[in-house]
């Protein structure tokens, strides 16, 4: 298996710090859960984008590693000082088990999403032409097949696309796009996915269904990582502050 790439753990293997900060309890053991998503990236992500890395339970954020922080939503996430990036500057995903409940979603989807868009890209800078050559496309691995699950250690983990799915070059049908073999080709959208798109000077979403389209428009989106290409334009990721202890 590869070490790793990526903008910022330069082949190292990172060290990812899942800690809970959320008053709504979860909808599934967090024990369980970070077993579940180790699985989920040694088994389903590492082996196709080449993105091993170690979960580890903690408290807090921890020095050197990335994070993994559980919110009620993203008001919370300005109270505890959590913004863009670890203490360290260094990849962090949110996930907001409120937000994510009211919506009848999973929170084991939700923070399976996060966490392999986070391992793929985790810069949140990476784009690429598309079948659209006026448009660049958002490396979004997640988001085009995001109402889609399957079952890891019985839990449920978010459904991702492979590299093949942004290779313009390849025919319908021809290899597989995603990890439930559901995109029958590149840049495909399913009913339940959207993608982010920069097309005329602004950053907006494509859907794949009108009906996700109106479910979008009604989600709380605010701090979720998706958003942060649309707010790049006006400020800069940030890192976060570490929390002070109690004398």
């Amino acid at each position: 298996m590869p070490n790793g790439w990526g903008a910022f753990n330069q082949g190292e293997i990172p060290t990812i710090a899942c800690f809970n900060k959320a008053t709504t309890p979860l909808d599934v053991d967090l024990d369980a859960l970070i077993a579940a998503m180790q699985a989920y990236i040694v088994n389903n992500v590492a082996p196709v984008w080449g993105t091993p890395a170690n979960l580890v339970k903690t408290t807090d954020f921890q020095p050197g590693a990335w994070a993994m922080v559980f919110l009620d939503n993203a008001d919370q996430a300005g109270e505890l000082a959590v913004h863009d990036l670890t203490p360290d500057g260094l990849p962090q995903a949110r996930v907001f088990v409120k937000t994510t409940l009211d919506n009848n979603d999973l929170v084991s989807v939700s923070a399976s999403h996060e966490l392999v868009e986070m391992l793929v890209d985790p810069a949140i800078n990476l784009m690429t032409t598309g079948p659209d050559r006026t448009t660049i496309y958002a490396y979004e691995s997640a988001d085009p097949v995001e109402a889609l699950s399957f079952d890891v250690n019985g839990i449920q983990m978010s459904d991702f696309v492979y590299p093949s799915y942004f290779e313009d070059f390849r025919q319908p049908g021809s290899v597989q796009f995603d990890q439930m073999n559901q995109v029958n080709a590149p840049f495909q959208i399913l009913e339940g996915g959207y993608q982010i798109i920069f097309k005329d000077g602004q950053w907006s979403q494509v859907f794949g269904s009108e009906a996700k389209k109106k479910a979008f428009a009604r989600e709380d989106r605010y701090g979720h990582r998706s958003e942060q290409r649309v707010l790049g334009a006006t400020r800069k990721l940030r890192r976060s502050e570490a929390r002070k202890k109690a004398a």
